[in-house]
């Protein structure tokens, strides 16, 4: 066990308390054959819509999650569901999982697993088609029983978490899809927009920061003064909402363009200078050739119908913010148009120090593509690999092409051999995890734990690897992508023999702790004290 020193430093705006951790390393498993592609493994999962022909909206899917339920080392895998139950997957190794249902309530769409009442154990939360979230409690011991919310009432489609406030415990953010709400409930669907939870321990206090949403992605962050900001991307034509917490949320001015429809965000530190780009996804074709744009047309038709104001932000495509500014680099980076996109994460897949884009497409319903076989638009995963921050190439050759219209993604090393493996929750087809045999570089992963704290992961804090290569900076999300639940377990890559010099963790209090020359290939327990 390594004991982290505590002392005081004073920068000039604010005083940042160092606070000492106790940290256990442990190795990571050894590669298994390496192919230099992924190997998909289909899982015990189908998502199923409510009913058949698939319509509006259940074309939509559901999402996924992925953390260490059980605290035995192994993440696991929840995966959400419309037609059918919800299911935990336990992780026993080898890429082993054991089924188990959780019967549902209502149709769900997002899944995230978070401590929500600071016990130390990892707590399941869906959201579900026109109804409130579901709050699924771990017991421990592989036990789980629903509990009520405490004062969280809003029907909700896309949901994160975050300590807004600072004071240590995860507060809720959730927004409605008010089109799918009046479709199902009619005009007299009852309004629930952009709604706040803030965490007061035995129950939450709710305040709607915004009355009417499309929401499908919420993305959560910090500026440069430590404040929190959120940002809520919505579906048809409704612009994205920005909003900073100071003492209450008070609406942000928007960037100067957005996506249409945003579907996805993520976040990640792609040239390694210590700001991270933002990645919001829309609907684009990746191919212009005449048998993919014959299949688009009547949706690119539809779309081009719709009424277009003066001074509109909105474009029909992918956009990806620079670091700190304004400026869209997707047309620039080759993203501008992924497919049908839903889930986009940013990770290390090859583990060479930069961060690779994973993208999962596709579309069935009876409205939009009835000119098509089975009423579905089949489109290619998307993968691509960084080139050393300054652009973007894709990676066919990686084997991530699937056609099994892809919608919840998340990215996570489930066999603990050091690299980030795929989880996709397809829609009428199974499951799958794209195991990770590209064997490159190698790795470090970062597990938070704050004894005591109600934020018992260190959800929302920023850790930074200096090595004799660079900084690598990581940022623990609850949720990313479409409604896709995010491990609270970080994963650095770097080229092999790397020098690992330092680890300095933010706290989402603030506070910072300082782990020394940590060692390549292992898995890293931080508790803070």
């Amino acid at each position: 066990m390594i004991a982290a020193l505590l002392f005081l430093v004073m920068p000039v705006h604010a005083i940042r308390i160092h606070v000492p951790v106790t940290v256990e390393a442990v190795a990571l498993n050894p590669r298994g054959d390496c192919s230099g592609a992924f190997i998909s493994h289909q899982l015990n999962h189908i998502t199923t819509p409510v009913e058949l022909p698939i319509g509006f909206y259940d074309g939509n899917g559901a999402g996924l999650a992925v953390n260490d339920l059980d605290q035995d080392g192994w993440l696991d895998i929840v995966l959400a569901d419309l037609g059918g139950d919800n299911a935990i997957l336990w992780n026993s190794g080898g890429l082993q999982f054991q089924r188990e249902a959780l019967p549902s309530r209502a149709p769900a769409r997002a899944a995230a697993i978070v401590d929500v009442d600071g016990d130390g154990w990892l707590d399941i939360v869906f959201t579900q088609q026109a109804a409130a979230p579901l709050f699924w409690r771990n017991l421990g011991g592989g036990q789980f029983e629903t509990q009520v919310l405490r004062g969280v009432s809003y029907i909700a489609y896309a949901m994160n978490w975050l300590d807004a406030d600072r004071d240590g415990d995860l507060d809720l953010i959730t927004g409605s899809y008010d089109v799918e709400n009046e479709l199902l409930l009619g005009q007299a669907a009852p309004l629930a927009g952009v709604v706040y939870y803030e965490n007061l321990g035995e129950r939450f206090r709710a305040a709607r920061i915004g009355e009417r949403s499309n929401t499908l992605a919420i993305h959560t962050r910090q500026n440069n003064n430590g404040e929190s900001e959120i940002i809520i991307g919505n579906d048809f034509a409704v612009p994205d909402r920005h909003y900073v917490y100071r003492d209450g949320w008070q609406a942000s001015a928007p960037p100067a363009v957005m996506p249409h429809s945003t579907m996805s965000y993520d976040a990640a530190d792609l040239d390694n200078d210590g700001a991270r780009e933002l990645f919001a996804v829309d609907m684009k074709p990746y191919a212009l050739d005449e048998a993919t744009l014959a299949q688009w047309q009547p949706i690119m038709d539809m779309m081009m119908g719709m009424p277009h104001p003066e001074g509109d932000p909105q474009i029909m495509e992918n956009v990806l913010y620079a670091g700190g500014l304004p400026d869209n680099l997707a047309r620039d980076y080759g993203l501008d148009g992924t497919g049908w996109s839903w889930s986009a994460k940013f990770g290390d897949l090859d583990n060479d120090g930069f961060q690779d884009l994973y993208v999962v497409n596709g579309m069935i319903s009876l409205e939009m593509f009835s000119h098509l076989p089975e009423n579905e638009l089949v489109e290619e995963n998307q993968v691509y690999r960084s080139l050393s921050g300054a652009d973007f190439q894709a990676e066919p050759g990686w084997a991530l092409n699937d056609t099994a219209s892809g919608r919840g993604m998340s990215l996570a090393d489930l066999d603990n051999d050091g690299d980030l493996d795929v989880i996709v929750n397809n829609l009428l087809a199974p499951a799958k995890v794209f195991e990770n045999r590209l064997c490159g570089g190698e790795s470090l992963e970062v597990d938070l734990h704050w004894a005591g704290g109600a934020n018992s992961q260190g959800i929302d804090a920023t850790l930074r690897l200096q090595t004799d290569r660079g900084t690598y900076r990581r940022d623990l999300m609850a949720v990313s992508g479409y409604l896709s639940g995010d491990s609270s377990r970080a994963h650095f890559g770097f080229p092999a023999g790397s020098q690992l010099q330092q680890l300095t963790i933010t706290w989402s209090d603030g506070a910072i702790s300082q782990v020394d020359l940590p060692q390549p290939n292992t898995l890293l327990t931080v508790v803070r004290e």
